[in-house]
């Protein structure tokens, strides 16, 4: 469909008359009145009724018209999708549950005009600076510094949140009663992290984690996606999961699970806003003079954090 000839339609039926359409669209009355007929031809029914005084609705005319409307304000949306200034930012998080998602959100109430769009469109620090690179994103959370994340001229990348671990586990687990525990309790415990990519950031931040601690994380079996880890986790009495303190899960109160911080120290994962430096979108800078803003200082002798994780 001609969305020209629909913008017509839809001006001439604001307006009542076709001269009137014509100033406002910028083009001749003989222009307007072509459009409307072929937009008429093409659906085969008469849309205005032409009077001496201008043009009138017939009634198929009325029924079209809010369609008409709705499709020009999905053109409006799907050119304001890609005109830089005009779209919404788009921000790529590892999971909707994790600790960036609840940084945005935070961001949003600061800043309830800004237009956010959320995406987990990438699996791997790697892929997220290539989307970045290539536009399809405008910045990123990840944990950057580990031979998985190197930086390419360009890409520039910010200190942002520290999500502390905590342990979940379920009623039966030993440690189900503790109301804290330290990396030294979890040495001998079966903690299971499944569904990490092999060579991931979060991959290598575990295997640094149980290097460090002499911890046993197991990463074996599919995974079938957080309803069936829980399910796991409220049966087991010998399996354990490192779950981030701003991670959000909800089970059934018949799990029980407990979350139990992890103290002495405390593991924290590194997130970091990437982005490219030329990247031009007027939301980016808002962003990141946010999170500069709000970003607390690390109690550096209360956790633990892999050494490319650092602040450099």
């Amino acid at each position: 469909m001609n969305l020209e000839a629909v913008r017509a339609f839809v001006v001439v039926a604001e307006e009542g008359q076709f001269q009137l359409a014509a100033t406002h669209l910028g083009i001749s009355q003989q222009a307007v009145s072509k459009r409307l007929a072929t937009l008429e031809s093409d659906l085969g029914v008469r849309l205005f009724t032409r009077t001496a005084g201008g043009a009138r609705l017939t009634l198929d005319g009325q029924a079209f018209l809010p369609h008409a409307r709705e499709l020009l304000r999905v053109e409006q949306r799907a050119a304001n999708s890609v005109r830089p200034g005009r779209r919404a930012l788009r921000v790529d998080v590892l999971s909707y549950r994790t600790a960036p998602s609840a940084v945005l959100r935070d961001f949003h109430r600061a800043h309830p005009d800004v237009e956010l769009d959320l995406v987990t469109i990438v699996d791997s620090a790697q892929a997220a600076i290539a989307a970045i690179q290539a536009g399809t994103i405008d910045a990123s959370f990840r944990a950057v510094g580990s031979p998985a994340s190197r930086l390419p001229p360009g890409v520039e990348a910010m200190s942002a949140v520290d999500d502390a671990h905590q342990l979940l586990v379920g009623p039966a687990h030993p440690l189900a009663g503790a109301r804290s525990v330290t990396l030294e309790d979890l040495v001998g415990q079966r903690i299971w992290m499944p569904g990490m990519l092999r060579g991931s950031e979060w991959d290598l931040y575990y295997d640094d984690l149980a290097e460090a601690f002499g911890l046993t994380i197991e990463r074996v079996g599919p995974h079938f996606g957080t309803e069936h880890l829980l399910d796991v986790l409220a049966e087991s009495s010998t399996l354990a999961n490192l779950a981030g303190e701003h991670t959000r899960y909800l089970w059934p109160d018949h799990y029980d699970l407990r979350r139990i911080p992890v103290r002495s120290p405390t593991p924290v994962y590194p997130h970091s806003l990437v982005w490219h430096r030329d990247n031009a979108h007027p939301v980016l800078g808002t962003l990141v003079d946010y999170l500069a803003s709000t970003r607390v200082g690390r109690p550096d002798a209360d956790i633990w954090a892999p050494e490319w994780g650092l602040p450099r």
